[in-house]
């Protein structure tokens, strides 16, 4: 019984699928059916002599195919996807454009291409593997049909048995030929169709930049807002709840004047730990967004860090208005990182920050008047910032010659 299987599986394997091929087929002659009887219409109703007559009538119907290429695309579309599965995927992002438009469009040459050249000949030869299809059918199939045949003929032909024979191995053959033949010119149609109708190979790399680019910026922006509400969630609770310790501690050491001195002693060094742990906690609160910056916007938070500096630090911030947070939370750090490396590495004696709008990008410059020698990737925090730039589609440029200055450019995206 398995071997019956298997000998089946085997006779069967070249006919799997062949069902929907020829269903495929079929739906392709029927589209370039309709197609065929527009370009006919002027042979039909008028009979062209000339020479003249003869190429108007080849060449009217071009514009009625024209105008129905859209659809025509859709319909193809939805014979590959209903038919085989295959999705050829639609060559525009978003809406298609208008009909002029298309008909100039390199997308839209390469669809009529298909409906007028490429279309017809590979329906041409589809029709032909039908009729094979039929052709090896009746062949394999004699023994079923030839009793059909008058008693009178089969009679007059005694030796039709024989060849009878030799027609169904024919058309067992011919089957097999037929069931190869269908796969070619169905994976043929594919090809051809996926190319034509759907995006190039340039247009899909674009496309994919697109949806990388919008998808890295959703993740920066949600990145930037996940650090918000982390900086609202410590400077609203465990920081808060650190000043309030603080505060008990105070009052204790204030009220309890009996307490042994070794109690006392704890009690400052735990007062003086809480206000450090307040510090430090308010360090990294400003590290990772300083509500400064999100309540008056970049350059109240750019003063605020040269305030801190502990080299002077003259800042010029000229703004109409407010940036996206993400623009203003990157140049605040820009600036941030920059500033920690003159202090850390520059050994200037002063630093300038200018931050100003040109058309559509934000341009921050950092300069200091230390020894210079900042190359991004040595180690000096550049090539971090560079990244950080680069998440949001920024540039960095550093000039910082032996001797000094530095020079660190910054240009952003300016998305209001």
């Amino acid at each position: 019984m398995r071997t019956v299987t298997r000998l089946q599986g085997l006779l069967l394997r070249p006919f799997r699928g062949t069902g929907h091929q020829a269903a495929f087929f079929a739906s392709g002659l029927l589209i370039q059916f309709g197609v065929l009887v527009v370009m006919a219409l002027p042979w039909i109703f008028f009979h062209p002599e000339s020479a003249g007559a003869v190429l108007l009538a080849l060449v009217a119907p071009l514009p009625a195919v024209a105008l129905a290429g859209p659809l025509l695309t859709e319909v193809q579309r939805a014979r590959f996807r209903m038919r085989l599965g295959v999705d050829i995927p639609s060559p525009y992002v978003g809406r298609r454009p208008r009909l002029p438009a298309w008909l100039r469009s390199p997308v839209g040459r390469r669809q009529l291409l298909y409906h007028l050249v490429d279309g017809p000949l590979l329906a041409l030869a589809e029709l032909c593997v039908l009729l094979t299809w039929a052709a090896a059918t009746a062949a394999a199939s004699v023994y079923v049909w030839i009793w059909a045949v008058p008693l009178d003929w089969r009679m007059a032909h005694l030796g039709y048995s024989t060849w009878a024979a030799y027609l169904t191995v024919a058309g067992i053959g011919l089957l097999d030929l037929t069931a190869w033949l269908s796969g070619v010119l169905t994976r043929l149609d594919t090809r051809v169709a996926t190319v034509l109708l759907g995006p190039s190979r340039a247009e899909e790399l674009e496309r994919r930049v697109e949806v990388l680019t919008e998808s890295r910026s959703g993740l920066v922006d949600a990145v930037d807002a996940e650090r918000r509400r982390i900086e609202r969630d410590l400077h609203d609770g465990a920081q808060q709840r650190l000043v309030s310790l603080a505060v008990n501690l105070g009052i204790a050491r204030a009220t309890l004047g009996d307490l042994p001195e070794n109690a006392r002693r704890v009690l400052d060094e735990a007062h003086r730990e809480a206000k450090e742990a307040i510090e430090e906690l308010s360090s990294l609160v400003r590290g990772l967004h300083p509500a400064v910056l999100e309540d008056r916007g970049l350059d109240a938070a750019l003063s605020g860090l040269a305030a801190r500096a502990p080299v002077p630090v003259r800042v010029t911030v000229d703004l109409a208005g407010r940036l996206s947070p993400t623009i203003e939370s990157v140049a605040y750090f820009v600036v941030s990182e920059a500033l920690t490396n003159v202090v850390k590495h520059a050994e200037a004696s002063e630093a300038e920050v200018t931050v100003e709008r040109a058309g559509t990008t934000l341009l921050v410059v950092i300069r200091d008047d230390g020894v210079g020698g900042a190359r991004p990737g040595g180690g000096s925090g550049l090539s971090g910032l560079a990244k950080r730039v680069a998440s949001v589609d920024g540039t960095l440029s550093v000039d910082s010659p032996a001797g000094g200055p530095t020079v660190i450019t910054v240009e952003l995206p300016c998305v209001p």
